[in-house]
């Protein structure tokens, strides 16, 4: 399987498996796992045949980790970013005293209002490094790094939780959490 088909895959993935699973017939058990064969069979009934080997290359080249076998390697599911309602059963955990949040420069003013939210999505999700932030933020245009002060939100009560490729997520980031850099500044300046 080459790039381009690993890309393509992955991103058909996503969407099943955290956004869209009925658009092949699948339903995601409550904590969003889904039967491999059964995903492997349902891809080849609606025209995107998958053998095994290549979802196991898909996983385990995926440079973000988006999607996880179970221990026994009989179910996957995505690690995160699910906008269909599943409990993942990540336990509460203290987080680093920063955390990083990329986003695109014309969203600031919003967050400066409302802080960062999680729209559609579980929980919002933040990074342990500034690369990783930018990297995000950059999808969606000119990129802005927003450092989030989590050792605060914790000792205030606000729950964190780590996903199994290491994203950090939580339900809202209040504005007063949120350090925003000066706007003059280049994002991918130290």
């Amino acid at each position: 399987m080459n790039d381009r088909e690993r890309t393509r895959t992955s991103k058909f993935l996503s969407l099943v498996l955290r956004h869209e699973p009925e658009k092949i017939g699948l339903k995601l058990d409550a904590a969003g796992w889904v039967d491999v064969e059964a995903l492997l069979a349902a891809c080849s009934r609606h025209g995107r045949p998958l053998k095994l080997d290549q979802l196991q290359e898909v996983v385990s080249a995926n440079e973000k980790k988006r999607f996880a076998f179970s221990e026994d390697g009989r179910y996957i599911r995505a690690s995160q970013g699910h906008s269909v309602d599943v409990e993942l059963g990540y336990e509460p955990q203290t987080p680093p005293a920063k955390l990083f949040h990329g986003t695109a420069s014309r969203f600031v003013d919003a967050i400066r209002a409302d802080g960062l939210r999680k729209g559609e999505r579980h929980h919002v999700h933040l990074s342990t490094d500034e690369r990783t932030a930018l990297k995000v933020g950059s999808r969606r245009g000119e990129s802005v790094i927003l450092t989030v002060d989590a050792a605060a939100m914790a000792t205030q009560g606000h729950q964190f939780f780590v996903s199994d490729n290491g994203v950090w997520l939580t339900d809202h980031v209040p504005a007063g959490f949120i350090a925003f850099p000066d706007q003059n500044r280049n994002p991918s300046s130290p």
